[in-house]
């Protein structure tokens, strides 16, 4: 007698499912807008490069859980990422994309335009950029005589609580970007949103050391979570005048004196022989 044979089995529906779900998902957003979609949904999406065929869900809901919001999970290192079961490169190239890309729509906001009256963008930007790293940066960015924004700088990286940023690095990037203004930035990754005494202390200085070159300090913004904290709207910093007698169009003069002041700020190694005729041009175009 012949052994009977096995049942057959029910059609694996898995696929079949998975291709439903994100038909659904798709014309939620083509519908509704992305505003429709909840965090783990776009973060479910992001990871359909990583998966073409796959569920994303019960991975994106592992994401959120290790680095608790879809922010945190854009701004989380590959090496962190590729620490988490099931994320291979694909899927952390796909989320780094979509970092990259919030980055330079909040930067296209700002990037040329007059910051001061753009207030509100340069404050995103900041919180975009610094709200989710796990260690304090300085960031300086570079005005010009318009108060555009020229160019923006990372120029320290420290620890979970402190970093170190000296005025005559300030002043010598200032300098290298001909700028005639600038706005520091740095973050408090622990959310304090109040300024350290070191904090208000070395804005001080690099106030007066900005100030002697003709440079305005308008800011120290402090980035703690999704807040920006404004040092200046604290009362913790005025901007000193920088009429100074050195600002004169008497070129010869000038480039002379911004030439000792430069060598006395440590300023004239990057900028290199001909620093005098630089700055002397920077000078008589601050006026």
């Amino acid at each position: 007698m012949s052994k009977p044979s096995d049942p057959p089995k029910p059609p694996a529906l898995a696929s079949h499912d998975t291709k439903g779900h994100r038909a659904r998902m798709r014309q939620k957003l083509l519908e509704k807008g992305g505003t429709a979609l909840t965090d783990l949904e776009i973060l479910e999406m992001l990871l359909y490069a990583g998966a073409p065929r796959g569920d994303t869900k019960p991975l994106a809901k592992r994401l959120v859980k290790i680095f608790i919001s879809l922010p945190a999970v854009l701004r989380a290192t590959p090496t962190e990422l590729r620490a988490v079961k099931d994320m291979g490169d694909a899927a952390i190239a796909a989320l780094k994309v979509a970092e990259t890309t919030g980055l330079r729509i909040s930067h296209s906001r700002i990037k040329g335009k007059p910051v001061l009256t753009h207030w509100m963008d340069v404050q995103d930007y900041c919180i975009n950029k610094l709200a989710h790293q796990p260690i304090e940066y300085v960031m300086l960015l570079l005005l010009d005589s318009q108060n555009r924004l020229i160019a923006d700088e990372t120029i320290s990286r420290g620890t979970v609580n402190q970093t170190s940023v000296y005025p005559r690095e300030i002043v010598n990037l200032a300098l290298q970007h001909f700028a005639h203004a600038v706005i520091i930035v740095h973050n408090h990754p622990g959310g304090e949103t109040q300024p350290s005494r070191a904090d208000i202390s070395v804005t001080k200085d690099i106030d007066k050391a900005l100030a002697v070159m003709g440079i305005t300090l308008h800011d120290h913004l402090i980035v703690a979570g999704i807040n920006c904290v404004s040092l200046k709207s604290l009362g913790h910093l005025q901007e000193l005048s920088t009429d100074a007698p050195i600002c004169t169009r008497d070129a010869p003069e000038m480039h002379q004196r911004y030439k000792e002041l430069a060598l006395s700020l440590g300023v004239v190694t990057q900028l290199g022989s001909g620093l005098a005729g630089k700055l002397a041009g920077f000078a008589a175009g601050a006026q």
